[in-house]
């Protein structure tokens, strides 16, 4: 991964997610992507984190758990904020969340060039539903 050391450029991206500076994400998203196993690009990134923060503007990533091997990165991360919106298919109820996601990177030429992410949205129903 060149000379960057893949957890600090991991915790500088995770920054700038909870900054929703998600004008920076050319720092470390390559224009054309692989996420979810489909060629997609850093614009549709961006307009997913605009769409997450837009239905909950306090969204929050806090890694939990960070494992790097070479050029791969798996993370535990736990989500936490209030929705003000519908979400993973979850009507806003005024509550909190705090959902787990895992997620998996690749990087190539020290930028992102693979994403996937799962969040829990069977715990964000339930969260919201009681």
């Amino acid at each position: 991964m060149s000379d960057t050391n893949p957890r600090d450029f991991y915790e500088r991206y995770i920054e700038a997610l909870n900054a929703h500076e998600f004008d920076r994400m050319d720092e470390f998203v390559h224009e054309s992507i692989v996420m979810h196993s489909e060629p997609s690009s850093r614009a549709a990134l961006v307009a997913q984190l605009d769409s997450i923060v837009d239905a909950v503007p306090d969204f929050h990533w806090e890694t939990q758990e960070l494992a790097v091997n070479g050029d791969s990165l798996a993370a535990r991360l736990l989500n936490t904020g209030t929705p003000t919106k519908e979400w993973l298919g979850a009507a806003p109820t005024g509550k909190p969340i705090e959902i787990v996601e895992y997620a998996i990177y690749r990087i190539r030429d020290g930028k992102f060039l693979h994403m996937s992410a799962l969040h829990d949205a069977e715990a964000l129903e339930r969260q919201l539903a009681g």
